[in-house]
């Protein structure tokens, strides 16, 4: 017997009140407005779109293809960790999906009642994952520096992140107050000695999670864009080999920090290779596909965080 017209009405209203609530990502509100009704009943359409099935399919197909790229990055680079999130065609160099994730393994640790320490890098990537934390109150944690927050200008990093991260926890936390570059080799020894700077080198070596960024080496490098180094001292790097870099270390394509260059006089704590503490790195776009490559294969990192599009084409060899 056919379903009345009322059933029919209701069962659409509830499909367009599901895809603007889980597709287009609209509030309740705002799908109240759109379909002229009140936010009681759009609450209760979206929850009849879920009890009737009706978007099924579309959040878990995709979702799947996640899981089970996921899953291959997982066995093929031996990862403690691997995250895949749908890519957005219309913003293929959107970070939004992987900072969500990102998030949520921050909050994850840091719901820990037992003291942990997270050591963050810079990043686009980080700091929009830091955004996204929501507030909690762990005074007992420990937040820490991996980068150098100084420019070449003496001024602040934009992407520093652990005083954000700390205000949202209320976690003691520990700049890394240094120019990312010194002047020179010696210099640079000098400063990673001095007391303070030896006391957040210890912390983070300590560090239970390691959330970092990966950047790429070429014309359009952040460590060149957002003024870390210059446009000679990153063709150096690149002459050198460098295909690839996290917290501004420079990494070839078997993941092997280079030997000269910026990396002789950088600020940053070096990552640990191969990665022996939870170091993830999130990251996603065709143009960083070589150095996460790398990261992944000289086990520069064991944990990933990246889109569908990314995690093929690094697959795909």
């Amino acid at each position: 017997m056919a379903a009345p017209d009322n059933e029919k009405s209701r069962l659409d209203d509830a499909a367009r009140a599901g895809w603007l609530y889980f597709i287009a990502g609209h509030t309740q509100d705002e799908i109240a407005k759109m379909l002229q009704v009140s936010r009681a009943s759009a609450q209760r359409l979206v929850s009849l779109c879920l009890a009737e099935r009706l978007i099924t399919f579309r959040l878990e197909h995709p979702i799947a293809a996640c899981m089970e790229l996921a899953s291959r990055l997982k066995a093929r680079f031996d990862l403690v960790h691997c995250d895949v999130v749908p890519s957005d065609p219309a913003a293929p160099l959107s970070n939004a999906g992987i900072a969500e994730r990102s998030a949520n393994l921050l909050e994850l640790t840091l719901r820990s009642e037992t003291p942990v320490i997270v050591a963050l890098g810079t990043g686009r990537a980080v700091r929009a994952a830091v955004e996204r934390v929501s507030p909690i109150e762990r005074p007992d944690h420990q937040i820490v520096s991996l980068v150098g927050n100084i420019s070449a200008d003496g001024s602040a990093s934009f992407y520093d992140t652990v005083g954000r991260l700390a205000d949202r926890t209320g976690a003691r936390h520990y700049p890394m107050p240094l120019p990312f570059l010194m002047s020179s080799e010696d210099e640079r020894n000098r400063m990673i000695r001095i007391d303070p700077i030896a006391r957040v080198r210890a912390v983070a070596a300590k560090a239970d999670l390691r959330l970092i960024g990966i950047g790429q080496m070429d014309q359009k490098a952040q460590v060149h864009v957002d003024g870390f180094v210059t446009r000679e001292e990153l063709l150096e790097m690149m002459r050198l080999g460098a295909v690839g870099e996290v917290t501004g270390w420079a990494y070839d394509a078997k993941g092997r920090l280079i030997k000269g260059g910026t990396n002789k006089r950088l600020t940053s704590i070096p990552p640990q290779i191969p990665a022996v503490s939870t170091t993830i790195a999130a990251a996603v776009g065709a143009a960083k596909v070589p150095s996460i490559r790398a990261a992944l294969a000289g086990r520069v990192i064991n944990g990933l965080i990246t889109d569908e599009a990314t995690a093929r084409a690094v697959l795909d060899r």
